[in-house]
């Protein structure tokens, strides 16, 4: 035992309780004292340039909220407010949302509801609390059957047969429940292949029911971690990114139903932290919040997504050499390393700064004190609690999965921030052979600068330092590790979007006044009677589908769907068309993009098989454009 090797020089070694050090044996990889040691001397460098850091932090306090508070906030963030409160009348919108839910997702809406119905009853607010049965009931009513997720459920009318989901024609969506029980357990699915295709609730919620529910720990001291992949899916993989921001708020709300019902089917629990607003700084570079970082930012380079420090920083490291040895892991100097961060908060925008003297070491340092030293942790206050606790889900494929969905949660600054530093992070460990810094390493290094956040009450942080320090380790190289999967939408997800786009369409069809509609059918009959004069681009003969692209010097072309044809032909064969104007545009700006029908928008990847993404959404447009930044 080394347990007093690394005694801070401050208060805080007296903290750390006896046997935590190393007794983390449950986790999955026990990592091994040896391998911890990068964690706990990365700890003390941070202490130390806190104790140097004179303007102590004001402390970010999280909110221990009144009890239904949570409850409340949650539905709230789901999109689902107004099933409660004075608003509860005007629902239509969310029983449209909540038929599509699978099972375990509509139990833990009711379970919130239920809990903000008996606070309210409690406090006898005078607001008409729906029952929470009521609720789901006046959806089976209006469906003629009970929806239990199993398939989507259509009000099935005599005049929109070709528009029903029960395979008669148009397109049909699996969202993974009872039907699918068979079809989970029919598919050849090995235990590294991660199945987007059915909700992860209901695949933990099968796991537990079946015999096979032996769960899957992976062994104790390995530190391999799986080749997870995502099998391939015919009708195209959808990015963070490739969806318009409609339809992306109906996957946010989505993703917080799924996450939790994982988590509740799992017995941990999820839960949302608030944090307490606090006076943070408004203008520089070090301790502002990413959004107004962004904001100063895009005044300098518009579009950015990155704060320029961020990016500049990275840059920095990357121009030396990724081969230097024990890069992130040894610290700059400490107080060159402050000095460094005032010279930068005066010149950096003015464009003075030299940066031809700052040493490598010392740019890591500040990066990983850019990170730091954000006022809400780059993982969010509302989500990092969340992030930790993926340590505690029994099998892997569970902790990929909710990360997945954690990853889709966070604002878009932290999101795209993220992605550039796990990029860069990667990047790092490509190089191990020259700067030893293998995927453990740097998630050792990395670990305490994201996880351990300065802002919370000191009882949550020394627990999350010293109890949760293997944890977090673990679940950084996961980040690392699976960063491709992670920036995944789920198809089931994707699914329930194209439903509920469906549903609604037919909902404001029905509701629309008589009036409106009759003002439709002139027009409707008079395009008709335009339609038959001149052969127009409608007119396309079936198995041919009509692409666009106002950008090209091609820019609009019939194309005959066979089995074979993917996106990626498709904008090729546009691109090979040049004409008289040259193109200017490169195979890697331009997309082909599915627009409307069951989705806002929807940027295709190049293997997308556009028959069968033609059998699921028949009537979209398709048009080839730059992706829009």
């Amino acid at each position: 035992r080394r347990s007093g090797q690394y005694t801070m020089n401050h208060d805080h070694s007296k903290k750390i309780p006896d046997g935590a050090l190393f007794d983390r044996s449950g986790s999955q990889d026990s990592l091994d004292e040896l391998s911890m040691d990068d964690y706990w001397k990365e700890l003390e460098n941070i202490h130390e340039t806190r104790g140097n850091n004179h303007e102590e932090r004001v402390a970010l306090v999280v909110k221990e909220p009144a009890e239904g508070e949570l409850e409340e906030e949650w539905l709230k963030e789901a999109g689902l407010s107004n099933l409660f409160g004075e608003s509860s009348g005007d629902s239509l919108e969310s029983m449209v949302f909540l038929s599509t839910l699978t099972r375990t997702q509509k139990a833990a809406v009711e379970k919130r509801v239920e809990t903000v119905t008996q606070t309210m009853r409690k406090k006898n607010k005078q607001h008409q609390i729906p029952d929470v049965r009521d609720i789901f009931r006046l959806q089976n009513d209006s469906k003629g059957k009970v929806c239990d997720g199993s398939e989507p459920s259509t009000v099935r009318t005599s005049e929109n047969k070709n528009e029903t989901h029960d395979g008669t024609k148009g397109p049909k969506f699996s969202l993974g429940t009872d039907e699918q029980k068979s079809l989970l357990e029919d598919m050849p699915s090995s235990d590294t292949d991660i199945n987007l295709e059915i909700s992860f609730a209901e695949q933990a919620a099968n796991l537990k029911d079946s015999s096979a529910g032996k769960m899957y720990k992976g062994g104790g001291g390995d530190t391999l971690l799986p080749n997870f992949r995502l099998p391939k899916d015919k009708t195209g993989t959808t990015k963070i990114g490739d969806l318009a921001p409609q339809d992306m708020k109906k996957v946010y709300s989505l993703a917080l139903i799924e996450l939790t019902a994982l988590y509740d089917i799992l017995g941990t629990e999820f839960k949302q932290q608030k944090a307490v607003k606090i006076k943070t700084k408004d203008s520089g570079l070090f301790g502002v919040p990413l959004s107004l970082l962004l904001e100063q930012d895009q005044k300098k380079v518009p579009g950015t997504k990155i704060p320029l420090i961020f990016q500049k920083l990275i840059a920095q490291i990357e121009e030396t050499t990724l081969e230097t040895e024990g890069l992130l892991r040894i610290p700059g100097v400490a107080t060159r390393v402050k000095g460094l961060c005032q010279e930068l908060e005066a010149k950096f925008y003015e464009g003075t700064f030299n940066w031809e003297n700052v040493k490598q070491h010392d740019a890591a340092s500040l990066l990983k004190l850019f990170i730091r030293e954000l006022p809400q942790p780059l993982l969010t206050v509302e989500y990092l609690k969340a992030f930790q606790d993926v340590q505690n889900l029994p099998t892997r494929k569970q902790q990929l999965q909710a990360l997945n969905l954690l990853v889709i949660l966070l604002p878009e600054a932290n999101r795209d921030t993220l992605k550039v530093l796990l990029e860069f992070l990667q990047r790092v460990i490509d190089h191990r052979d020259k700067n030893k810094m293998t995927l453990k390493n740097v998630a050792m290094v990395m670990a305490p600068n994201l996880f351990t956040f300065h802002g919370f009450s000191s009882k949550t942080i020394e627990q999350s330092e010293f109890v949760m320090a293997a944890g977090t380790a673990n679940v950084m190289r996961f980040m690392i590790q699976y960063q491709k999967l992670l920036w995944t939408i789920p198809k089931f997800i994707v699914n329930q979007v194209r439903i509920q786009n469906t549903e609604s369409q037919k909902k404001e069809k029905k509701d629309k006044p008589m009036k409106k509609l009759l003002k439709k059918m002139a027009y409707d009959r008079e395009k008709h009677e335009k339609q038959d004069k001149t052969p127009n681009d409608t007119d396309v003969p079936q198995g041919v589908i009509r692409v666009q692209a106002p950008h090209l010097s091609k820019v609009s072309m019939a194309i005959q769907l066979t089995e074979e044809l993917k996106a990626g032909d498709i904008v090729a064969r546009f691109l090979s068309q040049k004409s008289g104007n040259v193109q200017t545009l490169k195979k890697e700006e331009v997309f082909l993009y599915e627009i409307g029908g069951n989705i806002g928008e929807r940027c295709l990847d190049d293997d997308t098989y556009m028959k069968d993404l033609y059998q699921l959404n028949p009537n979209a447009e398709w048009v080839i454009k730059p992706k829009q930044s």
